[in-house]
């Protein structure tokens, strides 16, 4: 009797174990994979065993609030992934704008890297260059200057060990970056256009290419700016480019018509009537007998040598029917600075382009263009870097024929005046809005420095690039002992790099010693 009694409870017990077991296993499947669909299926260890209908219910409840907490669960977590990916891909776009190096391939476990497309990153490397807009420079050490090239030749600003100012694109990557980017130009110009009549449209070919600028910023890209002849004489087309180390984008395509662009060419005078003789020479040959769109406002300082100035200018009006000059007369001592300003706000026809000159500038036609083309009204400004001649009687001999307004191109004639900023091309409503030039600030250079900081310091696009229409003309200049100290040893450090060549003053320095070495070997 007790035997069975024991082998009826061990019996008992072990079903209602089974029971359980089965209960908590069917609880964790239906907890791990959840299906959603209700009525619930009677599980198969119930099919033989009758369960009351309180026990289902209870089941039934049991189980809903176990389904309805972990539908909240899985909603929540949803939620915060959401919130996760949406701020970790602003964090990448963001860090586009800091580092190329954030944009990385596709891997696995982060697919959220492999939606920013290779269109997203340019169009971020686009957005950051300084192509639709100037930004803003802390110093003119920080501007990265443009350098201009022709169909055969490079004017480089940054020379390197050659110490060449103009390069022929002997090295094969140099040479074929411009030549593919001026292929390209020619193949845009020349693409079939359905408003187009093929009879009456132009084919332009490379014998209308002008000239190009262009320059690389390090962590974006380089910029190309390409200027070719138009149907007519005053129409032009200028196409500008951008390379994000990438395949190359066209940005804009543009008709430039520059018939109607007036330029004021505004010179600062104290007497020296014989470099103004000289300098209207050229002004005659290039402003009115080749451009004619030009006029020009002389600002003179004092009384000393101003008849003679007026002489001038009457006897070039009578000669040449030129009468678009302004002689405006300032008792005051000399100050570039001031006569400029004076000079810009005397002109009461609206907006002009001016370009601010000097006495002993020599510059082309191909330069008013260029003037023009790289100005414009609350976009842009033009600072030509202006090719600086040598002491003809270093580069020529001391009784050798010096071509006066040459303009020959070689590292033992001239530099490039990299750190001088008085030439330069923009729009009176430009110079007005900016605020002109600094009156507390007064002395070489300074001026001219203030200003172009201004405009680096605003939003405008500061094109800074090698002119190879500009020259300007040596001659003696001395530093007043009244200057400031810094002021005083940069005015004594720009005339020893105007004199001549590190070669030719080299050759200055150890005369002694070369003609030594001449007499022994009998040379």
């Amino acid at each position: 009797m007790l035997q069975r009694w024991c082998l009826a409870t061990v019996t008992r017990r072990g079903l209602m174990l089974v029971l359980t077991c089965s209960g908590l296993v069917l609880l964790h499947l239906l907890s791990c994979s959840f299906k959603g669909s209700y009525p619930i299926h009677r599980p198969s260890s119930w099919a033989n065993r009758p369960v009351s209908e309180p026990e289902y219910q209870v089941l039934l409840q049991e189980l809903e609030e176990q389904y309805q907490h972990y539908v909240h669960s899985l909603t929540k977590q949803i939620s915060q992934l959401k919130e996760a990916v949406a701020m970790r891909s602003i964090q990448l776009r963001e860090s586009l704008g800091h580092s190329v190096t954030e944009f990385l391939p596709e891997t696995e476990g982060n697919a959220l890297r492999g939606q920013l497309s290779l269109e997203e990153f340019l169009q971020s490397q686009l957005n950051r260059a300084e192509v639709h807009a100037g930004t803003k420079v802390p110093s003119e050490y920080a501007l990265v200057p443009f350098e201009s090239f022709t169909l055969h030749k490079v004017y480089q600003l940054e020379m390197g060990l050659s110490r060449f100012p103009v390069e022929r694109p002997l090295r094969k990557d140099r040479r074929h970056e411009l030549v593919s980017t001026l292929e390209t130009a020619l193949h845009m110009l020349n693409a079939p256009r359905d408003s187009d009549d093929p009879q009456l449209r132009k084919v332009y070919s490379p014998s209308d290419f002008i000239e190009g600028i262009y320059r690389t910023e390090r962590d974006r890209g380089t910029m190309y700016e390409l200027m070719f002849k138009g149907d007519g004489p005053e129409d032009f087309k200028r196409l500008v480019f951008f390379r994000p180390f990438a395949p190359l984008m066209r940005l804009r395509d543009e008709q430039m018509d520059l018939s109607g662009v007036l330029v004021n060419i505004i010179v600062p005078l104290a007497k020296m009537a014989d470099k103004f003789k000289r300098f209207m020479v050229n002004f005659r040959d290039v402003c009115i007998r080749q451009d004619g769109k030009i006029h020009l406002t002389v600002v003179y300082f004092g009384k000393d040598q101003l008849e003679e100035v007026r002489k001038i200018l009457e006897m070039t009006a009578r000669e040449t029917s030129f009468k678009n000059f302004t002689l405006i007369q300032l008792n005051e001592e000399f100050s570039r600075g001031r006569g400029l300003d004076v000079g810009a706000r005397a002109w009461k026809k609206g907006n002009v382009l001016m370009f601010f000159c000097d006495v002993d500038v020599v510059f082309t036609a191909e330069f008013l263009n260029s003037c023009r083309l790289n100005a414009e009204p609350g976009k842009k400004v033009f600072y030509p870097v202006i090719f600086s001649q040598f002491n003809p009687v270093y580069v020529y001999g001391q009784h050798a024929a010096v071509p006066p307004t040459e303009l020959v191109m070689k590292k033992d004639t001239g530099y490039w005046r990299d750190l001088g900023f008085g030439m330069t091309c923009q729009y009176r409503s430009d110079f007005i809005n900016i605020g002109g030039f600094d009156a507390s600030t007064r002395g070489w250079v300074v001026e001219d420095l203030h200003l172009y900081r201004k405009y680096l310091h605003s939003e405008l696009l500061v094109v800074r690039a090698t002119s190879r229409n500009l020259l300007h003309l040596w001659h003696p200049s001395t530093c007043s002992d009244d200057l400031p100290e810094w002021t005083y040893h940069l005015c004594q450090q720009r005339r020893a790099t105007s004199e001549a060549s590190h070669s030719q003053l080299g050759r200055l320095l150890f005369r002694k010693q070369i003609e030594e070495h001449q007499r022994l070997h009998g040379l």
